[in-house]
């Protein structure tokens, strides 16, 4: 038996029993702990017949009556017009496919939005790129972002002074008629 599969029983008045933590619980704490990540395996105390599918679907659809913006009707009507075998599996596999596509989708998105924000909340790396000689530092040394900083502000008063000299007037040349 897995160690990270939570095994529950449900008994003939109902109940659900959570054996991993010794408690009874609710159809919303079985979608808490799917929804976590928890692999989740529902039992029939008498029988242990392995009921978890016929759980989870009873789950989704108390999620329906709660939010009508459920599975699509057309969907559902073909889940219904798809009692062959065949059919179920095909669509169960388009399902999952769907499914896999959009978390991926969705993990990708996450992973990108997690570099703008690094991006973002770390400008001094940003300006490493456009200083001429800062791209060959490491920046993993202790008090390295401290000396960048220090550079920084010696080129910028080195560029400060050379806006403040004041250039030599030229000197004009007389004509000579």
């Amino acid at each position: 038996m897995d160690p990270d599969k939570v095994v529950i029983k449900k008994y003939a008045n109902r109940r659900l029993y959570d054996t991993s933590g010794s408690r009874y619980i609710n159809l919303v704490d079985i979608a808490a702990l799917v929804r976590n990540g928890t692999d989740v395996q529902v039992v029939d105390a008498k029988t242990g017949e392995d009921i978890t599918r016929v759980t989870l679907t009873q789950i989704i659809v108390e999620d329906a009556k709660e939010q009508p913006t459920g599975l699509p009707l057309e969907l559902l009507r073909q889940l219904i017009v798809a009692s062959d075998r065949v059919g179920q599996e095909f669509i169960m596999w388009y399902l999952k496919s769907a499914f896999d596509a959009y978390q991926k989708v969705q993990n990708t998105l996450e992973s990108r939005l997690t570099e703008v924000q690094s991006v973002a909340l770390s400008p001094l790396q940003m300006m490493k790129k456009f200083i001429p000689g800062s791209a060959t530092e490491t920046a993993s040394e202790p008090g390295t972002e401290l000396q960048e900083l220090q550079k920084l502000r010696k080129r910028i008063s080195e560029m400060e002074a050379r806006q403040e000299k004041p250039k030599r007037p030229k000197k004009r040349r007389r004509a000579t008629a």
